[in-house]
């Protein structure tokens, strides 16, 4: 899943992608490096960021899908807003990515739609809000929690109809986390992926990759062979989909990795 950001104030990528002709260019690229989806985000969810409104969303994101739809790619909105999610319906996409993991009982109304139409959803675990999340997170029971947390919403999912093989989990290394409360859900992915559920992995550039480095204050683009190691390791342990921002350089890494004998 390679990422593309159409925002002015993501933590890696923000302003990067200024207009609709950059973002179709951006996602072709991902796609002919060999992205199997492009995840179209129109919020900054990174850590300490105000919401914006649904208005500014759907300005920042329809436009862009509207130019992709018909180029033949998968794609995946990043949204937690059903007011976002539906007028996208309409235009045309394959997956919904909630960072609120479905929680909303306005996304919750649009289940039969997403249900008629085969969307894939995709549960993430968050605990608050972008804006505080990481203000002091807590947990008793970090894996427990969390990947009771996604199980609990996937039996909600089905209970509405969703199939089981249309549903992913993602722990949601960063939010609402420490470092060490990602080092555990990390070191807990192998057991999370015997479940019935496909697992996504979305830890690209992440600070918790530049502390493991020991460079806590590298740039995010700068963490891009550490993120590649990072996607091999949550292959290994039964990750299905690994969300990116250097789809180029994972690739690499994981056909690396499985010509020396690693399986991935």
């Amino acid at each position: 899943m390679g990422v593309l950001n159409v925002t002015p104030d993501s933590f890696s990528d923000g302003g990067l992608v200024a207009s609709v002709d950059v973002a179709v260019a951006r996602a072709a690229e991902l796609h002919r490096a060999g992205a199997d989806i492009i995840d179209v985000g129109g919020e900054s969810t990174r850590p300490g960021a105000a919401p914006v409104s649904p208005d500014e969303e759907r300005r920042r994101v329809l436009p862009v899908l509207r130019e992709l739809q018909p180029l033949g790619m998968v794609l995946s909105l990043d949204s937690r807003r059903a007011e976002v999610v539906e007028p996208a319906l309409d235009v045309g996409i394959d997956l919904v990515n909630d960072v609120d993991g479905f929680r909303s009982s306005a996304m919750q109304r649009l289940l039969p739609r997403l249900v008629a139409e085969g969307q894939g959803l995709c549960v993430m675990h968050m605990q608050g809000s972008p804006s505080t999340m990481q203000a002091s997170p807590h947990y008793a029971d970090v894996c427990g929690e969390v990947y009771g947390f996604l199980r609990g919403q996937a039996e909600m999912l089905e209970a509405a109809g969703v199939d089981p093989q249309s549903v992913l989990l993602d722990p949601g290394f960063g939010f609402g986390k420490t470092y060490t409360h990602n080092q555990t859900l990390f070191r807990g992915l192998s057991s999370a992926a015997q479940g019935p559920h496909a697992i996504l992995v979305g830890v690209s550039r992440k600070r918790m990759i530049a502390e493991a480095m020991g460079q806590p204050d590298s740039a995010p683009a700068q963490r891009d062979a550490a993120s590649a190691v990072a996607a091999v390791l949550a292959a290994q342990s039964g990750a299905s989909v690994l969300r990116v921002h250097d789809v180029a350089g994972t690739l690499a890494a994981l056909r690396l990795a499985a010509a020396l004998g690693a399986p991935v």
